[in-house]
């Protein structure tokens, strides 16, 4: 995204003003959503892929999922997808996780997966979060012990639900979580600038070459931006962080601090896996398909962070170092 530079800098006069223009914060306004039994979260997930199945607007492949036993089981994981992706960025992983014992959901978000390719460009803060609580609702009640997976924006909104009151959340993993962007594409000091102008739509959107509408990654933002500081206490048992160095998007220093402060605040560590280089895998860490078997320990690498298992993966090296 160079072109966000020159978007920032274009905006320099304004700066000066938006920086003393509060920014909203609407993150964290969702109520907790009652807890459901296991048939009635059933009754909701199907549902939900009842009418995507039944509006034509959503790509078949690109529906909600739920992979469940039958019944509620010990632990449940709830699979947050990227910004401008859909639920099928987690087919190998959720199987992974079912193949072990869990039941998973993996919602669509609001404006994803549509025949539309600019739908997600009009997505807002607070149909997101409305989402994720949702999504999380469904999620606890198909098992006891819940935890999330979220990668990108999808991981933005998994650590905003692992600080809202209810401390549902046991585990929490966050691949290449959009804590900010990366410093090359947008100075630090432009962050907040656009996030006003383009996150409250006071400029008229732009498009990156990457597809990403500036209008809607500043929603994402906004919720970054929202989270407790300090962070709260919430009964968080695990928590895990990987990126790629390779990844051009994100901030990488965000990626690992906020996270960190998280861990920090529930007295736990926080173990960070760092993808080597000679991967070539960028900023979406779930797409392995090129690296065969790799790519498959590379996912079970995933689940053992989730899962806080220090048993390194058989075969794994090199496909994954793990610094902690």
């Amino acid at each position: 995204m160079p072109e966000i530079i020159a978007l920032a800098l274009g905006g320099l006069a304004l700066v000066a003003g938006l920086y003393l223009w509060p920014p909203r914060r609407r993150g964290l306004r969702v109520a907790p959503s009652p807890p459901l039994d296991f048939d009635t979260a059933i009754r909701a997930a199907e549902a939900i892929i009842a009418a995507e199945t039944a509006d034509p607007a959503v790509r078949p492949e690109s529906r909600s999922r739920l992979l469940s036993h039958g019944s509620r089981t010990g632990r449940v994981v709830l699979l947050l997808h990227g910004y401008t992706l859909a639920p099928e960025q987690y087919d190998g992983l959720a199987e992974e996780f079912f193949d072990r014992g869990y039941n998973v959901w993996i919602p669509r978000a609001p404006r994803h997966g549509t025949v539309d390719e600019r739908a997600h460009h009009r997505v807002e803060a607070d149909e997101l979060t409305t989402y994720a609580a949702r999504a999380l609702a469904v999620a606890a009640g198909l098992g006891d012990e819940v935890g999330i997976v979220g990668i990108s924006g999808g991981a933005v909104l998994a650590a905003w639900l692992a600080q809202v009151p209810g401390d549902v959340v046991r585990h929490l993993l966050l691949l290449s979580p959009f804590f900010g962007p990366d410093p090359r594409q947008a100075p630090a000091f432009a962050v907040r600038p656009l996030i006003t102008l383009y996150g409250r739509r006071l400029l008229p959107d732009r498009v990156t070459s990457r597809g990403y509408s500036l209008s809607a990654v500043t929603q994402y933002l906004t919720i970054a931006r929202s989270l407790p500081n300090p962070p709260r206490r919430t009964g968080l048992r695990t928590a895990a962080v990987a990126v790629s160095p390779l990844d051009g998007v994100v901030d990488l220093a965000r990626a690992v601090t906020v996270p960190r402060r998280i861990a920090d605040a529930n007295a736990i560590p926080l173990r960070v896996c760092t993808l080597p280089e000679a991967l070539g895998v960028g900023h979406n860490i779930l797409d392995l398909a090129a690296l065969g078997t790799e790519g498959s320990e590379l996912r079970r690498r995933y689940v053992a962070l989730y899962e806080d298992d220090p048993a390194p993966t058989p075969g794994l090296t090199p496909a994954a170092r793990v610094d902690e």
